[in-house]
């Protein structure tokens, strides 16, 4: 059972996530943060000892969920070429699935925090150098169990996978256009029955 602050640091994190997420960390005001959660400046700086530490949790809340429902999309396959494929059905409907949050929050806040806040970049660069961690594990397993080609750097292979998906999502909220993902997606699909199936 939550107790009263536990809820109200979480209700102020749901709330502000997607404003940071849209606006960015500079543009967001904590006239911005008041008027969303109905809470006194008081009261946020009650619970976040500043805004940098609250625009960190948002970020954090964003990506747990974006991870979580990831996840449990690849889960669906036991087989690493199976999540494989599984990772790059989900980003299909990512560009949907991201508006309601503002757009991406990996891409978002790592642009927005490039010259502005080093700390808010770091979170940013751990989340990718995670997921690209993950995605080069998926890879080794497959060639461990004979699915993967040895040939395959697994780490440059994840690297590449990520670095399409970033790149298909930045040109589709650029250009306004699930174009871009949707075609990506198709040649990470032929990337892994074409150089990465064994």
């Amino acid at each position: 059972m939550k107790r009263k602050a536990e809820k109200t640091t979480a209700f102020i994190v749901e709330t502000v996530a997607p404003i940071f997420n849209k606006n960015g960390y500079a543009a967001t005001s904590i006239s911005d943060i008041t008027k969303a959660t109905g809470l006194t400046k008081g009261a946020i700086y009650g619970n976040f000892k500043n805004k940098e530490e609250l625009a960190i949790a948002s970020f954090k809340f964003m990506v747990k969920s974006l991870m979580k429902d990831l996840v449990k999309h690849m889960d669906k396959s036991d087989s690493p070429i199976g999540k494989l494929l599984l990772i790059s059905d989900f980003y299909r409907n990512y560009y949907m699935y991201t508006n309601k949050m503002g757009g991406c929050p990996i891409l978002n806040i790592g642009v927005d925090a490039n010259n502005q806040n080093s700390l808010l970049l770091e979170k940013v660069r751990t989340i990718i150098q995670r997921i690209q961690d993950q995605l080069a594990t998926i890879i080794e397993d497959g060639i461990e169990i004979g699915e993967i080609s040895t040939e395959v750097n697994a780490m440059h292979s994840a690297k590449r996978i990520d670095t399409m998906i970033q790149g298909a999502i930045f040109m589709a909220y650029t250009m306004d256009d699930d174009f871009y993902i949707q075609d990506t997606m198709n040649q990470i699909d032929n990337m892994i029955h074409n150089e990465l199936s064994a």
